[in-house]
């Protein structure tokens, strides 16, 4: 793709700058959305509150140290998007012991059904050996040794009993599972121990909890029962009834709900992973303690964003598409789980960490399987999407896959979008991808235009269909290959194919700067005042470098550095060979480009605490409010191999802010951004695509709340010396804590668009059941 000669936008002038081809223009300080869209994935990983004292375990001690900090920069980088605060988690440790006791022997026989029985008080210890099934879920045979603790040892013996499952392999992996309780009693016909008041099991990382347990020791099934919930890693799983088998590693919850970490769910999940090597006895929190902690540091890193049309040029920001959410409630009334995958049934999943939630997830049945280590499928029935409480909406969609890469988030069979340029108008289209592996992935996108057809009629019906195209391929976590392509129409192939491809490497470790290698052809691009332009063909290379903050100055300096060999329009006709049959020229092109701004906030107000009836009413975030002033100096010298150079110098300064909350019922949220950029000029470019012409460019924006979650906003961008606009966005959008919708139409470019946005959260503490309302004054 090529990059035309930049004029600072406003107000993302703080951000990181594209590319030193980008053109000043309205949708480059369009408001995207007031929440901000932070990916970090280390947000999430998230420790529990600090426990309080259980007997018989001992967790590290966790310090919370919550601070509260604001960035000018950032602040600025989106007028739309407020100001959150970072919040530092605890840690916990845990020691690790392993204990160590002879082996016997012994036969597996099936497993008794749980009656009322007999007991007698237990012995100091039983040795037990268990032959492994057919069935082993993890190459590596697993040792099992089960200790046995009373948290009032003075009723019973005073040496915990051990009982040691061996495996008559040598190296097989050694597991201990520790349970201790109030009471434990031993059945010695049925071979059943029982634990009752206060249960705590602890085996490979985890924790269960429940009112009530028994083991078979004849097969090593655990059945839990009151109040049960197991915990590993930064997965909760709660019920009424709790059936877990050591030795298969597999099992079941009735009338389960939890808390699902996505990230981390399979190895947390893989009980006999053969990367999970523990030495001992776990010691995680139990969910007793988490869920009796007030829920708190409520925080959103960002979402999953759906975009439906809003075709753009080759340098036009393109919409926020992608994302992911990584933690989710649910409740089901059955879940099944092994190394392979789990099912779940009646399921309700919801990202909203409150309750009722705003937006749930709904499917009578889902099922996941664990196809390699780093992928994932998971398919639905009857899934739906309810708002709250009240709205359903079907989703045909029933199939996922989750991996490394970035895939559609699209629920819909079939996509709308608008491009009143080169598609008449409305159209849908329908992708598929024929090529789908950990390292390549190609997608196949055919589109047709509804609103060309409706108008101009179906005797043509080549004119009515196009397709587009995209291929992802990995070599390497720093060597990636992008390749796109789009065809608007099958009758004339020159005049309506686009094609694009880039190999993009990561260049160092510290500021690590990026090298592209592009090829495109017929790349169509937005240069302000003189509108669409076309290049023919282009290659050559980009070198950008990071944000590099300039000492404690507060100033960002960024460069970039580009050699492209192009064909591409031009109006000197002295340039044009005399049989020329068409406006355009071949010449090199050396660009440089340079770029320092800075932001001086002048006033930053207090954001309302992050509840469901306060700051997160209609934000995933709560909004911040202050003013500031930016601004930007930046310079490029282009030349050209007809001895023809281009040298801009561009100065930006400007004013955003927000105002309000955007909680309480209307005009409770307002933000702007005037920005004034002025340009000089020595030399013209010989093409158009990267000509600057626009040197006096006024940007105006504003986003105002009307009532509730809906917002009205307008982004122009106006040449002061013509007095036209060069762009302008008309924005509606629908605003909720858990989701938002957009529709966003610009007259100028004819181009239009629908998004839709669904928030993650991150948080801490105990939530209350889907269906349930908060009792806790926190909330």
């Amino acid at each position: 793709m090529l990059h035309p000669v930049p004029l600072p936008p406003s107000p993302a002038i703080l951000q990181v700058v594209s590319s030193a081809d980008s053109i000043s223009r309205a949708s480059d300080t369009q408001f995207f959305s007031f929440i901000p869209n932070q990916k970090n994935p280390q947000a999430h990983k998230q420790a529990s509150p600090p426990p309080e004292e259980i007997p018989l375990f001992n967790v590290g001690d966790g310090t919370s140290n919550t601070s509260q900090t604001f960035t000018d920069s950032q602040s600025a980088a989106c007028l739309s998007q407020p100001q959150t605060f970072a919040n530092h988690r605890q840690q916990l440790e845990a020691p690790k012991n392993k204990p160590k006791v002879p082996v016997a022997t012994g036969k597996v026989t099936p497993q008794q059904q749980e009656t009322n029985i007999s007991v007698q008080q237990f012995p100091e210890g039983i040795n037990i050996s268990v032959d492994t099934p057919n069935y082993t879920p993890s190459s590596q045979p697993v040792q099992n040794t089960l200790q046995l603790k009373s948290r009032y040892p003075g009723k019973e013996s005073s040496t915990p009993s051990t009982i040691e499952f061996g495996s008559p392999t040598p190296s097989a992996r050694q597991r201990t599972i520790q349970v201790i309780s109030d009471r434990q009693e031993y059945d010695q016909i049925r071979r059943i121990v029982t634990a009752e008041g206060n249960v705590v099991v602890r085996f490979d990382g985890a924790v269960v909890d429940a009112d009530r347990l028994q083991v078979n020791l004849d097969n090593l099934v655990a059945v839990g029962s009151g109040n049960v919930a197991l915990t590993r890693g930064d997965q909760v799983l709660r019920g009424e009834r709790f059936t877990y088998n050591f030795i298969q590693d597999n099992g079941e919850i009735e009338n389960g709900s939890g808390e699902i970490f996505i990230p981390s769910a399979q190895q947390d999940f893989a009980f006999s992973s053969g990367n999970f090597t523990p030495v001992g006895i776990e010691a995680p929190v139990s969910d007793r303690v988490r869920r009796n902690q007030p829920l708190t540091q409520i925080t959103s890193p960002g979402g999953i964003d759906f975009t439906l049309g809003g075709i753009q040029a080759g340098n036009l920001p393109l919409p926020i598409t992608g994302g992911e959410v990584r933690r989710l409630r649910f409740e089901a009334q059955r879940i099944s789980f092994d190394p392979r995958g789990w099912q779940a049934f009646d399921v309700r999943i919801t990202n909203d960490p409150f309750s009722p939630p705003e937006l749930e997830l709904r499917a009578s049945q889902v099922t996941s399987i664990r196809e390699s280590p780093v992928q994932e499928t998971i398919t639905t029935r009857g899934q739906r999407l309810v708002f709250d409480q009240k709205v359903s909406l079907p989703i045909p969609v029933d199939k996922q896959t989750i991996d490394s890469f970035e895939r559609d988030a699209s629920p819909f069979l079939v996509s709308p979008g608008f491009d009143g340029d080169k598609r008449g108008g409305l159209f849908v289209e329908r992708g598929f991808t024929p090529v789908d592996t950990q390292q390549v992935r190609w997608r196949i996108i055919p589109q047709l235009f509804v609103q060309k057809a409706l108008q101009g009629g179906t005797d043509d019906l080549a004119a009515l269909f196009g397709v587009k195209t995209s291929l992802n391929a990995v070599f390497n976590p720093g060597l990636t290959l992008e390749g796109g392509g789009e065809l608007t129409n099958l009758n004339n192939l020159e005049e309506n194919l686009q094609l694009g491809l880039r190999m993009r490497q990561i260049l160092g470790n510290v500021n690590p700067h990026i090298l592209n290698l592009e090829y495109s052809y017929r790349d169509r691009l937005y240069n302000g005042s003189l509108g669409f332009q076309t290049v023919q063909s282009s290659l050559g290379g980009l070198i950008t470098s990071p944000v590099i903050p300039l000492g404690n100055t507060g100033v960002n300096l960024n460069y970039q550095a580009g050699v492209q060999y192009i064909n591409a329009s031009t109006d000197r006709l002295d340039l044009l060979a005399a049989q020329s049959n068409n406006n355009r020229i071949t010449l090199g092109r050396l660009q440089a480009s340079a770029s320092l701004s800075r932001g001086f906030l002048l006033w930053q107000g207090k954001p309302l605490p992050p509840t469901s009836t306060e700051g997160l009413r209609y934000t995933p975030n709560p909004v911040v409010p202050y003013v500031q002033t930016i601004a930007s100096v930046t310079g490029t010298h282009t030349y050209y191999t007809n001895n023809q150079n281009q040298s801009t110098l561009t100065a930006a300064v400007g004013l955003v802010g927000q105002f309000g909350n955007f909680s309480r019922p209307y005009l409770d949220y307002t933000a702007f951004n005037v920005t004034y950029s002025q340009g000089l000029n020595s030399g013209l470019s010989p093409f158009l695509f990267d000509r600057s012409v626009d040197n006096k460019v006024l940007s105006l924006g504003a986003q105002v709340q009307i009532y509730g979650p809906f917002l009205l906003g307008l982004q122009t961008a106006i040449n002061l010396e013509t007095g036209r606009e060069t762009s302008t966005d008309y924005i509606l959008e629908y605003s909720r804590r858990t989701y938002g919708i957009t529709l966003r139409y610009n007259p100028i470019v004819e181009l239009g668009g629908f998004s839709i946005r669904i928030s993650d959260f991150n948080w801490v503490g105990g939530t209350d059941p889907l269906s349930g309302f908060s009792s806790r004054k926190s909330r």
